[in-house]
């Protein structure tokens, strides 16, 4: 597939907003684009990755030294395209995986998504790690110097007050998975599923596939609506508890969002993840601020500081709550992170309220935080 005389001249390339510019071949699609610069620590996943919406406006570098083995298939998706600005990996390799539908390399082109290959992501990681999170410009395109690319990351807004969850919403609401097909894994289900009896709704900041299917796995029929639908239009279907979902950007910039939780609070059971977190965060008169290079990966120690119980999560954010900005009075911190110790979960002391950072629905990642959904569950069922 590959034209050797690209690979040895790495024409393409990443530039970063402080000048420095990695060489790469381009396997994917032939155009260049804007965003910060990230790196997933995750192993497998990677189809997940690049359609998880809370990747809108964000270029991924895959710390793993080989990408592609597993092809790109569609019971993987966890939205309906690839959201991901790009991706940069080590080593691109075509699929070699009975369950491969295409390779990586068509489904970026076909999205019309870049993908770039021969980076040292072990030194790009690093340089990551040291300085934080930079704007960059992949270039695949062969169509602009390097100095230029450059000089656009610089020029580029960012994403700090920038409103993308309204970018990746559902336009109009719907019920997810009314004839029970989608919310078993490859079509297999572990045990059956239970009546769809607890009617919920589900904000939609950038919602996953997977965290629907957890929802409906414990007997919920799941109304998912817009990300601007007015905390009035929620309340009148009569929901039994509404679901505050993950998303990407500056959670700071969605000040609608902020107004319609607090007017939810005291009426209905919530509970958030991720984007929906930081934003119950600023209804509970907190506020969030930045992480220096995030939180992307499978691999993310978390304790529940009741029990002592440590779960490894699955993270993918780059804001986190101040845990200085939370009154204590009204807010308990339940979940912390053990590598920096930054607010990973939080609870209302008065209402059925509670949320954490991280994906629990594992879309990648490990099944230790599962248990968080029978946990809404029971507290709907208890308020």
């Amino acid at each position: 597939m590959y034209n050797w005389q690209q690979q040895r001249d790495k024409k393409a390339f990443l530039a970063l907003a402080d000048g420095t510019v990695y060489p790469a071949y381009s396997f994917g699609a032939p155009v260049d684009r804007l965003g910060e610069v990230v790196f997933n620590t995750g192993t497998p996943g990677y189809e997940e990755i690049a359609t998880d919406p809370s990747y809108a406006g964000q270029i991924v570098t895959l710390t793993a030294p080989e990408i592609g083995n597993t092809g790109f298939n569609a019971p993987d998706f966890e939205s309906a395209r690839i959201h991901a600005e790009g991706l940069i990996v080590h080593h691109y390799t075509e699929p070699s995986n009975w369950r491969s539908e295409r390779s990586l390399a068509d489904a970026l082109i076909s999205a019309g998504v870049p993908g770039l290959a021969g980076i040292d992501t072990r030194a790009l990681t690093m340089q990551l790690r040291n300085k934080g999170t930079p704007k960059g410009y992949l270039c695949a395109s062969g169509t602009i110097t390097p100095e230029e690319g450059v000089r656009r990351a610089q020029a580029w807004e960012g994403l700090d007050g920038q409103d993308y969850a309204f970018k990746v919403s559902t336009a109009k609401p719907y019920v997810f998975d009314p004839q029970d097909t989608l919310s078993v894994t490859w079509g297999i289900a572990d045990e059956p599923l239970p009546d769809a009896e607890i009617p919920i709704v589900a904000y939609d900041f950038g919602i996953k596939f997977n965290i629907l299917r957890r929802l409906r796995q414990q007997g919920m029929r799941v109304t998912v609506v817009p990300a601007k639908t007015p905390a009035s239009e929620v309340l009148a279907l009569k929901p039994a508890g509404v679901f505050l979902s993950n998303g990407p950007a500056d959670p700071a910039a969605l000040g609608y969002a902020i107004e319609n939780i607090r007017a939810l609070l005291g009426k209905v059971p919530l509970m958030g993840i991720c984007l929906g977190h930081q934003l119950l965060g600023w209804a509970f008169g907190g506020r969030t601020c930045r992480l220096k290079f995030g939180h992307h990966g499978c691999n993310h120690p978390v304790q529940e500081l009741a029990s002592g119980k440590v779960e490894i999560t699955s993270q993918n954010h780059n804001f986190m709550v101040d845990m200085d900005s939370l009154d204590k009075r009204l807010v308990e911190v339940t979940h912390i992170n053990l590598n920096d110790n930054t607010v990973e979960g939080m609870r209302h002391r008065q209402e059925p309220v509670f949320s954490v950072q991280y994906h629990p629905e594992a879309a990648p990642g490990p099944h230790d935080s599962r248990y968080l959904f029978s946990q809404f569950k029971k507290l709907i069922l208890s308020a």
